[in-house]
């Protein structure tokens, strides 16, 4: 089987990978030719933990290809899925011209039955719109060629795509034809022999079911954040509750860590669009308002802890910064926290110094040359008068304590990822504050 992924971003890539890694033709399609020449160099544009190395081997047995030229790469594939970008319009909706663009191109160069899988993800109702499209395009030709679309929205974690991709919790397919419906099992067969799930259902309900995903995994985090800090000022501790409603199963433990805020390419985006298809609807998410707004606050809580404890001046104080990206794992920084928090701290005067695993090459193109950059973590800590922890990376977890108490001005701790025990770094003569336990912070500060 030959299938065609166009939009060779961080799904496209890990889509394209993966299939070809358990013996299917792929051809990776995407407009931006300085990608396509990299890629096939062997330059990935992203990082992600084994992909590289997936996308070098399966380029060498010729199972994987990249072009510019969706023509030739839609010669005899059966299947072809939509990966590229949909971003945020300024009401929160969802772009769709990437991906009717590619429709319309289906529409101009296929000559025989084709199958178009939307995986982007895009709002309820776009089946219809890619169906209209490439129609539209075939009556320009004047030719009458069947093909089917149907949505496979994906659900890859970033750190641990290639596992979610290989291992998937659940397939979600959305179709409206037996033919289709063969295909899609003809080409996850490899992934159903070991037992993982596909659950075939209408187009309209997968689309609606990436939404409500991510969405319910944001309310989650939204919700543990605005526990932590009601714990922070009535003097409870929220690692504690944390546990205690974790042990519950109708609950589970999973995605209710205190922190200081999602990011990343889909939990604010999707979140957003839903909200908006919601109010197209005339109807009101009041839930995922609440969520959305939540989380615009909690990405500040750290900045305010800062502030609070330099009795609200930073002006030439060293702010040092453990962690830029959203995640450990990635050096994805779209709606990263430390977005807010350094321009925050830079419009208060302070100077900053970070250190990132991955990330660094990401946040020049976002910070410039305002911070300063440092080639370890340890580097960051030098005449600093504060250590904050952004991202809860694992070479942050067991640092030496005692080197990072000489080189800090003073010895004193914001953690935004709850990595440190409280009572370990007291004991070991650091002031320390983390997410849902310091009672120290104006709760007045929490919603400004």
């Amino acid at each position: 089987m030959k299938i065609v992924i166009v939009g060779s971003g961080y799904v496209g890539l890990v889509t394209g990978a993966c299939f070809s890694e358990v013996g299917i033709d792929v051809c990776c399609v995407d407009i931006d030719r300085t990608k396509i020449d990299n890629l096939n160099k062997g330059i990935i544009p992203i990082y992600e933990p084994g992909l590289e190395d997936m996308i070098t081997r399966n380029m060498k047995k010729g199972r994987l290809s990249f072009t510019t030229d969706i023509a030739s790469a839609l010669v005899d594939a059966e299947v072809l899925f939509i990966s590229v970008g949909t971003p945020p319009d300024e009401d929160g909706s969802a772009d769709l011209k990437y991906v009717l663009a590619v429709a319309r191109d289906c529409g101009k160069y296929i000559n025989d039955y084709l199958l178009v899988v939307t995986k982007s993800t895009v709002p309820v109702g776009t089946s219809q719109k890619v169906k209209k499209a490439l129609q539209e395009e075939l009556d320009k030709r004047n030719v009458s060629i069947a093909f089917d679309v149907a949505s496979n929205p994906e659900f890859l974690k970033e750190g641990a795509a290639i596992d979610d991709f290989l291992k998937p919790d659940r397939i979600v397919v959305g179709l409206e034809s037996e033919r289709a419906e063969d295909l899609m099992k003809s080409l996850y067969k490899p992934f159903t022999l070991n037992g993982h799930p596909v659950i075939f259902m209408d187009i309209i309900s997968a689309e609606m079911t990436k939404y409500a995903a991510n969405s319910m995994l944001a309310t989650k985090i939204s919700f543990i954040n605005d526990i932590a800090n009601l714990c922070e000022i009535v003097g409870a501790d929220i690692n504690k509750v944390r546990k205690g409603i974790g042990s519950d199963s109708r609950i589970g433990n999973k995605f209710i860590y205190p922190g200081i805020g999602y990011g990343g390419s889909c939990f604010p985006k999707d979140v957003k669009a839903l909200i908006q298809t919601g109010s197209e609807h005339n109807y009101d998410l009041r839930v995922l308002k609440a969520v959305e707004a939540v989380n615009d606050d909690q990405k500040l809580v750290l900045f305010h802890k800062i502030m609070n404890y330099f009795n609200g001046e930073v002006q030439g104080k060293t702010i040092a910064l453990w962690g830029l990206s959203f995640k450990p794992q990635t050096d994805d920084m779209r709606e990263a926290p430390s977005l807010y928090i350094v321009k925050k701290l830079l419009e208060a005067g302070a100077i900053v110094k970070a250190y990132d695993p991955i990330a660094i090459n990401e946040a020049k193109h976002h910070f410039g040359d305002s911070i300063s950059y440092c080639d370890d973590q340890y580097e960051t800590l030098i005449d600093a008068d504060c250590l904050a922890i952004l991202t809860e990376w694992p070479e942050f977890k067991f640092p030496n304590f005692k080197i990072v108490q000489k080189l800090l001005n003073t010895a004193v701790i914001f953690d935004g990822r709850n990595i440190y025990d409280k009572k370990e770094m007291k004991d070991s003569g650091f002031e320390y504050f983390c997410i849902g336990v310091d009672t120290r912070i104006d709760s007045m500060q929490l919603n400004s």
